[in-house]
């Protein structure tokens, strides 16, 4: 049941030009949700549920998916519901950080982060993430490379410019930070592996 409804979300979600994950990165992190077997997780930008979707399918635990778009969190609802999932998830509308200084407030803790919210708030996001994710936890975050502006980032406009600096500050603190261990991969739109160490 849940593989149908994921099959017809990802290409509704294609019709809609609604982003999703891409294939090869959906497949390395749902090899990670295999083999780690996380009892929560953590999602920052449900869309419509299709990476939670697949993540729930891939382990037993449960999921906190935070949405800001009302129309979305509609759509992911409606699709938990229509998996038979809905008990095991948790959707949270609203502004990402002020969602997760709740959680971190009301002493949440996770083992999986999935980041795929707005990628020139990662760097916000970061230090309370961290605060919620047990050791040995994963961070798994999408879209590092931005279409290859963080490599190559004298091609940057102005509209684009705070966006990369924000992502660049992000991997120089997943990297240098002591505390975790990072693999950045470029690999479809660039993702990063951390683990917290334990």
């Amino acid at each position: 049941m849940i593989n149908e409804i994921i099959c017809s979300i990802k290409a509704s979600a294609k019709e809609n030009f609604v982003p999703i994950v891409r294939d090869n990165t959906l497949d390395v992190m749902l090899e990670l949700i295999e083999k780690t077997q996380p009892k929560r997780i953590l999602e920052i930008g449900t869309a419509v549920g299709y990476s939670a979707l697949n993540m729930l399918a891939r382990c037993d635990g449960d999921i906190v998916t935070i949405e800001k778009n009302e129309d979305r969190a509609r759509q992911a609802q409606s699709n938990f519901k229509q998996a038979l999932v809905e008990e095991r998830v948790k959707l949270l509308e609203g502004d990402a950080l002020d969602v997760l200084n709740g959680l971190n407030e009301e002493g949440e803790m996770f083992d999986f982060v999935f980041l795929d919210g707005p990628k020139g708030q990662y760097i916000r996001y970061l230090p309370v993430i961290l605060k919620m994710l047990n050791d040995g936890g994963i961070i798994f975050a999408d879209n590092v490379g931005l279409l290859g502006l963080v490599a190559d980032s004298e091609k940057v406009n102005h509209k684009n410019r705070t966006m990369v600096r924000n992502m660049q500050a992000f991997l120089t603190a997943v990297k240098t930070d002591t505390s975790l261990n990072t693999e950045i991969f470029d690999i479809d739109d660039g993702y990063a592996i951390i683990q917290k160490i334990k």
